[in-house]
């Protein structure tokens, strides 16, 4: 059974930063593409990130670039998220997906999904 496992959210004050975890287990992923993305209220769901785990390979939403990085750790079956500079307007309930496509921004192209972790930036 596949599983994605979100941890890391948790308050922060703007400009602050985060490290977002999601541990995956199941099968393996190494064919995989590992999206991050993220919703706030009212709001739909928008795409952050995405690595392929093959190889490292990382695209990011524009708005984010050069703020967030994502990373991977074969050993531990783990990607990460890690946000800096965060702004009020990053606060919304983060969520980890994988899929088969490469690069994908849309969430029906992906397969699997996290339970989310919401991270709640102060002003």
């Amino acid at each position: 059974q596949v599983q994605l496992v979100e941890s890391g959210g948790g308050l922060v004050q703007a400009g602050g930063s985060l490290r977002l975890s999601c541990a995956a287990s199941g099968r393996t992923f190494s064919n995989y593409v590992m999206g991050w993305f993220r919703q706030a209220p009212g709001k739909e769901r928008e795409f952050v990130g995405g690595i392929r785990w093959r190889d490292g390979t990382t695209y990011y939403k524009n708005s984010v670039k050069g703020r967030f990085t994502i990373s991977r750790d074969n050993a531990k079956n783990t990607v990460y998220l890690r946000m800096d500079s965060l702004k009020p307007e990053d606060m919304a309930v983060y969520y980890c997906a994988a899929g088969v496509n490469f690069p994908s921004i849309k969430g029906d192209e992906y397969d699997y999904w996290g339970q989310g972790t919401q991270v709640t930036v102060s002003s």
